[in-house]
């Protein structure tokens, strides 16, 4: 088991050669800037996200950059169907054979607001795309991961996912839950040595819903997502192996 330090990590020119990647929210943010990484350092990257003009962009800047060409999946997950998420297999099992690293990187916020007054449609969608759309994916692309000699799967959490405080409402039980979930697959792939689990925190980013979210934050004090792409590409890469069911933080 490795003992570096993921946010000390250096990682190697090609440390992402011949892996193939999927990452949710790939148009913006954290997901792109790990996107961008992963292709700088070899990898074959599928950007998945609901809005195509801001995947495409990634997409082009991939390729500008002497990138291997990525793949470009569309779909909603907080409307996605059975039919949409057998598509995406289909796709990655017709184009790839497998899945070397998955990362769940798209959520949704909800709002600031204490339970007794919080809004039941919303908190509906906060847990079915930040929860449940996450299991299904897994369970999508497990078949695929299995196909990897070496896979990984990441969970985005945060600190009030992993202890959760007033007022957080939605957001901080679905990502609590879904920490639940990164451990409970750490479990059951317990002995699987081709097959680890783990979750990263971001802390906080300069992000487009961090700035929604906290108007009177300064953004230069924020920490720019390609600035802590290390521990994802520690995760997602093979420097990780032996690693699983623990969570990271990216600050």
């Amino acid at each position: 088991m490795s003992t570096v330090d993921p946010r000390q990590y250096v990682a190697p020119a090609s440390v992402m050669q011949e892996r193939v990647v999927l990452i949710t929210g790939a148009g913006d943010g954290i997901g792109k800037a790990v996107a961008l990484a992963i292709a700088a350092h070899g990898g074959s990257v599928l950007l998945l996200g609901r809005t195509v003009r801001k995947l495409e962009a990634v997409y082009d800047e991939i390729l500008a950059a002497g990138g291997a060409t990525p793949a470009i999946i569309p779909l909603d997950l907080e409307r996605a169907g059975a039919v949409e998420y057998a598509e995406v297999g289909a796709a990655i099992g017709r184009t790839y054979g497998r899945l070397d690293g998955l990362l769940h990187n798209a959520a949704l916020f909800g709002s600031r607001t204490p339970i007794e007054q919080f809004d039941v449609p919303t908190w509906s969608r906060v847990l079915h795309v930040n929860l449940t759309a996450s299991m299904i994916l897994t369970q999508t692309c497990l078949p695929w991961l299995k196909q990897s000699r070496d896979a990984s799967l990441v969970f985005t959490t945060c600190d009030v996912g992993r202890n959760p405080r007033a007022y957080w409402g939605a957001y901080a039980v679905s990502k609590y839950a879904a920490q639940g979930l990164m451990q409970m697959l750490a479990d059951e792939f317990s002995n699987s040595a081709r097959l680890r689990v783990n979750s990263i925190d971001p802390g906080k980013v300069r992000t487009r819903r961090r700035l929604e979210t906290f108007p009177g934050e300064s953004a230069g004090a924020l920490a720019a997502p390609a600035a802590i792409v290390a521990p994802y590409l520690f995760l997602l890469g093979g420097a990780s192996a032996g690693i699983s069911g623990r969570t990271f933080d990216a600050q």
